[in-house]
């Protein structure tokens, strides 16, 4: 019997709310909607970090961000060395397999060697290293204040440098990936498609800014780079059905965290703070450990072999990892992670889930045990002071973490927090013993 194909498909700074299927009213995305329609949609995803390397890492590696030694972004203006082989990831674990493994799209887990994809189980690369490009000429821009970095391009066929001056990239990520499909058709494959949209630049071709006439200037292009973004899962769908893979394939979809309000985004100058992205209920946004920070839209489909249900249990992205070995048929526990195999549960079993679920960055540290999450530290704008040192929330009554019971709550208050500060002292510890030695300009 042949193996499962695995493609994960990943979103950038797409916000909760910013799908069909999660509400969104203005904005069209039928093929990802389709997805879910036919598979399991979760409305208690989570990302494992605010931010995009931290994130991808704990997705790829099923590991809390801490202990994949990535908790930071990574430029060529941070100290981060990044992802490396001493942590299994998805594609090596694949790769032992005998699957084929492939990424097209952005990879930002670090620039050095040992820390690029073919390093780290890729068989096949397409795509760029750092963290946003000019999506026509494929230059990164951004960050070039810190340190007088020189603009780079950084387009790539795995360590060769490829130029295609023009190409729309999200288009660009979408052919690499079918043209893998095919190639690989005959046999078990991974492919992760990373798109980078809705990432500033904002950037997008007129035909798909001419689907939404009547938006804003801001919210339009948005809408338009995801409509980019659903045209290309689209071709993927058909690719497999046309290949006769859909009941072969398990398709993951998320979105890497919330949605972006950085400066760059701004394009009516507006002050809105929220950009055109929406979390949709929540609080927060892209570095904040509130909900909007990290509560992710997510999908898992595979044809007719999972059946469509809505899973509000709470999961976490590292789950990923362990639930595509056991599809495989690999054993999870051969490796150290801190994902659960959610795979029963997608077939009909019973609801499985974390007993907490805990989060860092940098000032900020946080918990979610059963309906109650706990964030210390927590930040709404980045830069700013906290909005509480401590802020408690009952998820199930107050979703959007509008109303602060830690006063209410002393005892609780107190067991959550030294269970945060407890998991958080253990990231430090394995941090310290395990990668900063390598904490070194990416």
């Amino acid at each position: 019997m042949r193996k499962p194909n695995i493609i994960i498909i990943l979103t950038d700074d797409q916000g909760y709310g910013d799908l069909g299927c999660m509400g969104a009213r203005d904005l069209k995305t039928p093929n990802i909607d389709s997805l879910a329609e036919t598979g399991a949609l979760f409305t208690s995803m989570y990302s494992a970090s605010p931010v995009c390397s931290p994130s991808r890492a704990s997705l790829l590696t099923g590991r809390y961000p801490g202990r994949a030694g990535v908790r930071a972004i990574l430029a060529g203006h941070r100290k981060a060395s990044g992802l490396t082989p001493a942590v299994p990831t998805i594609a090596s674990a694949l790769k032992k397999e005998g699957y084929k493994t492939g990424l097209c799209g952005k990879w930002h887990l670090g620039l050095k060697p040992e820390c690029r994809p073919n390093a780290n189980g890729f068989d096949e690369f397409s795509g760029f290293l750092a963290g946003c490009l000019d999506y026509y000429s494929h230059i990164f821009y951004y960050g070039m204040s810190d340190g007088g970095v020189n603009p780079t391009h950084d387009l790539w066929e795995n360590e060769t440098e490829v130029y295609a001056n023009g190409e729309y990239l999200t288009e660009r990520i979408t052919r690499k990936s079918v043209e893998f499909i095919n190639r690989h058709r005959d046999e078990p494959f991974f492919l992760y498609v990373a798109y980078n949209a809705p990432h500033y630049p904002m950037h997008a071709p007129q035909k798909y800014l001419d689907r939404f006439p009547d938006l804003s200037p801001d919210r339009r292009i948005m809408a338009a780079m995801l409509s980019a973004v659903d045209d290309g899962v689209g071709q993927i769908t058909s690719e497999l059905e046309k290949l006769g893979l859909t009941d072969d394939t398990i398709i993951y979809f998320q979105s890497d965290n919330g949605p972006s309000r950085e400066s760059r985004n701004w394009l009516d100058g507006t002050t809105d703070p929220y950009y055109a992205g929406t979390a949709g209920i929540f609080t927060g946004h892209k570095f904040s450990l509130f909900e909007g920070g990290i509560r992710v839209p997510a999908i898992i489909s595979r044809g007719k072999n999972i059946p469509h249900r809505v899973i509000d249990t709470p999961h976490i992205a590292a789950d990923i990892f362990p639930t595509v070995l056991e599809a495989c048929g690999s054993n999870p526990e051969d490796y150290d992670i801190d994902g659960i195999s959610i795979l029963d549960m997608l077939q009909g079993g019973e609801p499985r889930t974390h007993d907490c679920l805990f989060w860092e960055m940098e000032g900020q540290t946080a918990v979610r045990r059963g309906n109650y999450k706990l964030v210390l530290g927590g930040r709404l704008i980045e830069g700013e002071e906290p909005r509480a040192e401590v802020f408690l929330s009952d998820l199930s009554k107050d979703p959007g973490e509008k109303h602060n019971l830690a006063g209410e709550m002393p005892e609780l208050c107190s067991e959550l927090t030294k269970l945060a500060l407890d998991w958080r002292q253990g990231i430090e510890d394995t941090w310290d013993k395990e990668f900063a030695a390598n904490y070194t300009l990416a």
